[in-house]
């Protein structure tokens, strides 16, 4: 890969950032499309100089995606969004990406999806999905289709987001409990990206669903967040008729907690298909939860990572 010119769009985002430090370590060149590019800045030091470069592009405009892949080697898609117009990003600028992409005569393309994407899914945001992926099929046969589950990692949104809340709140109420997820590494979703680029002749035309080692609720990730923070919060269970109320009423409001379509994502497990575990096709060994959240989480402790000794010394 070494030299070679690699677009990624959304590459500013918590995934992108870390598939840049992959490409770049590998030898590439990484040019960086984001609708903001000010949110893209601090990933310009991640390569030597001169190996990463960043270009305003906004895939709903297909003349500014065609002006981000020109004389591109490679292209990647991260673009996602959990609210908002699914249609024009997930499918429309999908499909504008990857007709960008064949036009300028990439090599490969890889397009990052979801577990959940589906024709049928309950969900605009699974429906969305899936009409994009149907869309970059049908402009680049040979692209190479990426599903993870939810993806942790240091400045992930999610793990993160639930930290937060329970540090700060004696009552946490657990919205879609029995939902089950299949929690991947960034760094693994992004070794996964980078040997697709590497080898499409192999990975090319197919498409892969990435999951961790463990499935977990939604219950349990919260209560094992609390003991990974030190906090023993009353936890509420709430049903699905109550919550999905909430959602349908509030879910439009700036800020509110979920919205109807995330409510409706929730009523599916969001696992890898069985026989379909695509970190084994790419000989990468999958990172435990354990390994990793107790270093990131460090900061929603009391006292820090020096809680536990400050505990014993009183």
């Amino acid at each position: 890969m070494r030299d070679t010119l690699i677009t990624i769009f959304g590459g500013g985002g918590f995934l992108g950032r870390h598939i840049t430090q992959h490409l770049t370590a590998a030898g590439a060149r990484v040019r960086i499309a984001q609708r903001n590019i000010r949110i893209a800045q601090d990933v310009k030091p991640l390569g030597n100089l001169g190996q990463t470069q960043l270009i305003a592009a906004d895939i709903r405009k297909p003349e500014t995606v065609a002006r981000a892949v020109h004389g591109a080697d490679a292209v990647i898609n991260l673009v996602g969004i959990l609210k908002g117009d699914f249609d024009a990003f997930h499918h429309e600028g999908a499909a504008n990406v990857a007709r960008a992409a064949a036009a300028a005569g990439a090599q490969a393309l890889v397009h990052v999806s979801a577990i959940g994407a589906d024709a049928g899914s309950k969900s605009a945001y699974g429906r969305s999905k899936a009409e994009g992926e149907a869309a970059v099929r049908a402009a680049f046969p040979s692209a190479t289709i990426l599903r993870p589950s939810i993806v942790f990692g240091r400045e992930d949104q999610f793990v993160n987001r639930f930290a937060g809340l329970i540090s700060s709140l004696p009552i946490v109420p657990i919205i879609g409990g029995k939902a089950r997820f299949q929690p991947v590494y960034v760094d693994d979703v992004a070794e996964a990206g980078k040997l697709s680029l590497s080898d499409p002749a192999r990975f090319g035309g197919r498409t892969f669903e990435l999951g961790g080692p463990e499935t977990i609720s939604m219950a349990e990730l919260n209560k094992r967040i609390a003991k990974e923070i030190g906090e023993d919060p009353s936890f509420i269970d709430m049903p699905d008729s109550l919550s999905g109320l909430m959602a349908g009423l509030t879910g439009w409001l700036p800020g509110a907690p979920i919205t109807r379509d995330q409510w409706a994502m929730l009523q599916s497990d969001n696992v890898v298909a069985e026989g379909t575990d695509g970190l084994q096709a790419f000989g990468i060994t999958p990172t435990p939860m354990a390994a990793v959240i107790g270093d990131y989480l460090v900061r929603f402790r009391k006292h820090g990572r020096f809680g536990a000794r400050a505990k014993r010394v009183g």
